[in-house]
């Protein structure tokens, strides 16, 4: 791993580029967030969410999840606080003035927390879904278990809340460019586990997913990581110049010979109840 990636830099005497969030979230969207598809779909195969499920969506992102769900005839709802950008995206996707779905009548994308969703007349959630992976950045899990006590009082006595987490690092490629220690500390097997029992869940079975993150170039795997958030302590210790170069020279060993990158990972998930 290069320094930058590694340990926190004084900043510049000058000032750094600055990141575009509208260029970053558009990054997200059209190459980052479908490398969890498989993910997705075989969360959404196991649980058979169709016409009938009200999904919830912590972290929706640009809402990719929520489309797929909504495919499946869901009525689906999305929360962020992370980013009006990619909120801003979702609401493109799902909501009627956008190109979404059928579904996408039933579609309803808020930026805020799940407290801001707290409405006594609407249908409790049947399935509650935190998609991002913990497991790389310091902290998540207990964000992910703060995020989880707010919302899972919006579901039904006995909805499934679906929580992800990085697989072990040996089956991992990702983990080897991401920044500092990341999910190089290898994840504990009940780490997920934890996190619904201190959110009041019962755990109701696990599984495994091949998530292969791949691109069409180097370039392509830069911007597409860099979307992530996960190297934004690197970039403010310096410059999004300098990480994106370094970021380069960590993926040259996944650079296949037609020019494509290709990382595989492996993604455990873990099906919980509420009470």
């Amino acid at each position: 791993m290069t320094p930058t990636l590694v340990r926190h830099h004084l900043p510049h005497a000058a000032a750094p580029p600055r990141v575009d969030p509208c260029a970053r979230a558009r990054d997200w969207a059209e190459i980052q967030e479908r490398m969890l598809v498989p993910l997705y779909e075989a969360v959404y195969e196991r649980l058979e969410v169709g016409a009938g499920t009200r999904v919830l969506g912590l972290r929706c992102g640009t809402g990719l999840a929520l489309l797929m769900a909504a495919s499946r005839g869901a009525a689906v709802t999305g929360v962020d606080s992370s980013s009006p950008e990619r909120v801003a995206l979702a609401r493109e996707r799902l909501l009627p003035d956008g190109w979404g779905t059928r579904a996408r009548a039933d579609a309803r994308i808020v930026e805020g927390s799940p407290s801001d969703l707290a409405d006594p007349t609407a249908a409790a959630y049947t399935l509650v879904t935190a998609f991002e992976p913990i497991g790389c950045a310091p902290g998540d899990a207990e964000e992910l278990g703060k995020l989880l006590s707010a919302a899972t009082p919006l579901a039904e006595r006995g909805a499934a809340v679906v929580l992800v987490g990085w697989g072990p690092p040996e089956r991992c490629a990702t983990c080897a460019v991401l920044p500092g220690e990341g999910c190089g500390q290898a994840p504990r097997r009940d780490d997920l586990e934890e996190v619904a029992q201190r959110a009041g869940l019962r755990p109701d079975g696990s599984g495994r997913v091949a998530c292969p993150f791949g691109y069409a170039d180097v370039e392509s795997a830069v911007r597409g990581l860099l979307s992530t958030g996960l190297f934004d302590a690197a970039v403010g210790a310096t410059d999004v110049v300098q990480v994106g170069k370094e970021l380069t020279e960590a993926l040259h060993p996944y650079q296949r010979g037609d020019g494509t990158v290709w990382m595989p990972n492996v993604f455990r998930y873990l099906i919980a109840r509420t009470g």
